[in-house]
């Protein structure tokens, strides 16, 4: 997990336009791009509480509001409650009968974290542990009700103008004077009352009222205690209330969470997609770019001047089970991945040669999946106020081994490393000197910070089998990096 040290420090480019680090980003193996959370499609998979883990289908969440009903939040500090358990208070004097029976146990919520308990805001004790705890009634309950079923209403005409429009288009019924009525016995579906589209049903519109509450008379004179008081994250909390004193506040339903899996827009594959069952924290299909994507950090850099070069040491890291070679090119150099041929010449691999043969027989059919919306890549705005001293040769990282970072052997594997370049290497990690120098000019300002850019083709092996390859493919892939080395010092 080195990458959450740095990250806004080292950026990539996605093929939008937008520049994310490397922990936000995903790698679509069939079509050879990264993509960004603006690049992919976002489904739900399930929906589960964050406590107990109950999971529940989409339309049980929706008749449940989507809340759980056994777990609840503290309306202060808005963390989990827990149960506690208490002996009922005895309000009279106990009989001889009374003290030989054993005591009644209560049950209460509380929180550990602030202390607060439904015993301070008055909610009565339960019996039970897993009892139905009070609720209290949203003042607006019945108007809500009464604007739901009159959308349904709405809901439902528009859906019989638009079946009956689909028979009159489909069938060519017109000729016959085809009513709605008909249309619904021909379809199957039940007689649509005909009071339901009066207008008499439709609701009184809401009406201003110009007679406001008068504030109390002793608003200013009374002394103010700010911990009696709810802020204003605890009101909207509970918007349906908004109490204005702690002792007002009631607990609240947890809210249930989501598993989402991630879908590439070009061609609909998944990048991302976690386990059904909400206790596991694995995933099915993982194609973040930190698995795929050679990573690189920032070691260290000499102080920048204007005009004077300074030494960067980067580190590179090879996360894949295949040997790479990386090597370094100007911003300016197209992106476009390109194969290696029997013959030995690299060549340019278009869109539809990555994805032949790459649809998966598990997809819906083209009529019942989302309409694939792309855009044209955004430019880039950031602005490199530095150059960087690219080196002429390559660099050769091995595949990563789990066993390397417990061998203190220091094992090399023998590369024939340029001195000048590579300063250390272990496993599948090398450090490498750049030289850095900073633009002169008036736009370079003491203490702006100075952004580097380049163009890192790395040797990526596509183990997906398709019509024309059966077996793995190696392609040469271009990433365009962005390095936040660090602020410009003065000329002194």
């Amino acid at each position: 997990m080195a990458y959450l040290f740095q990250p806004d420090y080292v950026k990539y480019a996605c093929s939008c336009g937008s520049l994310k680090p490397i922990s936000k980003i995903y790698f679509c193996r069939h079509c050879l791009k990264i993509r960004c959370g603006y690049c992919v499609c976002h489904e739900v998979d399930s929906h589960y509480c964050p406590s107990c883990l109950e999971n529940l289908p989409s339309t049980e969440v929706r008749l449940k509001k989507n809340k759980c009903l056994n777990c609840f939040d503290c309306p202060c500090c808005f963390q989990t409650l827990s149960v506690r358990a208490g002996h009922a208070p005895i309000k009279q004097a106990p009989t001889a009968e009374d003290q030989k029976a054993p005591p009644k146990k209560v049950y209460y919520l509380f929180c550990s974290l602030c202390r607060w308990s439904s015993r301070d805001a008055g909610i009565p004790d339960q019996y039970v542990a897993t009892g139905s705890w009070p609720e209290q009634e949203n003042p607006n309950t019945n108007r809500i009700n009464v604007l739901i079923d009159y959308h349904k209403i709405l809901a439902a005409k528009e859906k019989e103008q638009r079946d009956r429009k689909k028979i009159h288009a489909f069938l060519q019924f017109e000729k016959f004077g085809l009513t709605s009525a008909m249309a619904r016995k021909r379809a199957g579906r039940p007689p649509l009352p005909q009071s339901k589209f009066q207008q008499s049903d439709r609701p009184s519109p809401a009406v201003a009222s110009e007679e406001v509450e008068e504030l109390p008379e002793d608003i200013f004179t009374a002394p103010l205690d700010i911990t009696k008081i709810t802020t204003l994250e605890q009101r909207l909390h509970h918007p349906e209330v908004q109490a204005e004193k702690i002792n007002e506040l009631r607990p609240q339903h947890k809210q249930f969470l989501v598993k989402r899996s991630q879908r590439c827009r070009t061609c609909e594959h998944n990048v991302s997609k976690p386990e059904f069952s909400p206790q596991s924290i694995k995933f099915k299909i993982q194609l973040a770019a930190f698995y795929h994507v050679p990573e690189i950090r920032i070691v260290t850099c000499e102080p920048l001047r204007a005009g004077k070069t300074s030494e960067l040491l980067l580190k590179f890291c090879n996360p894949t089970q295949h040997q790479t070679q990386i090597t370094l090119l100007p911003l300016d150099t197209p992106t476009t991945p390109t194969t290696i041929t029997a013959a030995g010449e690299k060549v340019e691999v278009k869109r539809e040669t990555m994805q032949l043969g790459t649809e998966s027989p598990n997809l819906l059919p083209s009529a019942v999946r989302q309409v694939v919306v792309t855009e044209d890549p955004k430019p880039i705005t950031i602005s490199v106020n530095a150059e960087l001293t690219l080196p002429h040769s390559s660099l050769i990282l091995p595949p990563r081994d789990d066993t390397a970072e417990y061998d203190d052997t220091g094992d090399t594997h023998n590369f024939q490393d340029d001195p000048k370049l590579v300063v250390w290497r272990k496993g599948n990690k090398a450090v490498v000197r750049l030289y850095v120098t900073p633009e002169l000019g008036e736009e370079n300002k003491e203490g702006d910070s100075v952004i580097v850019g380049f163009v890192m083709q790395y040797g990526y092996v596509n183990t997906i089998a398709t019509l024309e390859h059966k077996a793995p493919q190696k392609l040469d892939l271009r990433a365009k990096l962005f390095l936040t080395i660090g602020d410009l010092l003065g000329s002194t």
